[in-house]
């Protein structure tokens, strides 16, 4: 009897696990199949097969552009909030004067992360309060820059890269609080030996990045780049789930647990490509 001790502990869990979690998951997959209708006394479903998703796909205004728009800026914003992390862990990790508060200042985004702030600091939500607050982070200081350096007949596709990222650097900021936090928690267990290797042997602040630093927290990569693709995919400002929990307003549940479902596709199919990119081509050149 002993051995089922340790059940006793976790069946609560697997309780909640059973009756709030998977109940409700698979619930959901079968009214992405249904025609799911609401009357006094119960929920019925009407079963459709696949029409909630060729009506998601092919009939929805909405739908289909919010999730190119959605895969495309987690494409392109997932590799600068992995780098920019790295590169303030570094920072972070030396010593010098006010290190506590810096580390603070960027880890604040987590502390006081949720919907309401987050749309209020960057201006999604239209009020007074909000639009003062967001002139700093709307201003075109990027372009400023490139005209006072003489950049100029540059093609309006870069052009437009560039203003896209610089006009999304609050959030390339805010989001990478916890990213951060892992590198520097990777980069403080780099032994002492390392680094004395490293100067005995002539190698230059460059040199050390490239052929310690990086080894080191490379088996984070992949945990961060996991967590930065699900947190860019449930952001509070992301217009596929707004949209979803729009149909559910309307009280389609059927459509609505369609677009959730393909959007948990894109999302897994999108994470396991990650991790397989990375883990090809990082792994490759650090075993080389």
């Amino acid at each position: 009897m002993k051995r089922f001790r340790g059940y006793e502990f976790i069946i609560l869990w697997l309780a909640g696990t059973v009756v709030f979690f998977l109940i409700p998951l698979f619930t959901s997959l079968y009214y992405s199949f249904c025609n799911v209708t609401i009357d006094s006394e119960k929920t019925v479903c009407e079963w459709i097969s696949l029409e909630n998703y060729r009506y998601i796909f092919y009939t929805d205004e909405y739908y289909t552009d919010y999730l190119l728009d959605t895969l495309v800026e987690t494409l392109w914003k997932t590799p600068l909030i992995i780098i920019f992390s790295v590169f303030v862990a570094v920072i972070l990790n030396q010593k010098f004067k006010g290190r506590t508060f810096a580390r603070a200042v960027f880890f604040l985004p987590v502390i006081i992360a949720s919907g309401p702030v987050y749309n209020i600091i960057s201006g999604n939500i239209q009020n007074t309060g909000s639009e003062q607050f967001s002139t700093m982070f709307s201003t075109d200081l990027i372009g400023d820059l490139m005209r006072f350096l003489g950049v100029y007949n540059i093609s309006e596709k870069t052009e437009r890269i560039i203003m896209s990222v610089s006009d999304n650097i609050f959030s390339i900021v805010w989001s990478s609080g916890i990213q951060i936090l892992i590198f520097l928690s990777a980069l403080q267990n780099i032994p002492q030996s390392a680094r004395d290797v490293a100067v005995i042997e002539g190698a230059d602040a460059w040199d050390y990045f490239w052929k310690v630093t990086i080894p080191y927290v490379s088996p984070l990569f992949t945990v961060n780049l996991v967590f930065t693709v699900i947190d860019t995919f449930t952001s509070p400002a992301n217009p596929v789930i707004n949209r979803i929990l729009s149909m559910q307003s309307e009280w389609n549940y059927g459509k609505a647990s369609a677009m959730a479902w393909a959007y948990f596709g894109a999302v897994l199919f999108f994470i396991w490509l990650s991790v397989f990119l990375v883990r090809k081509f990082l792994s490759g050149d650090l075993d080389e």
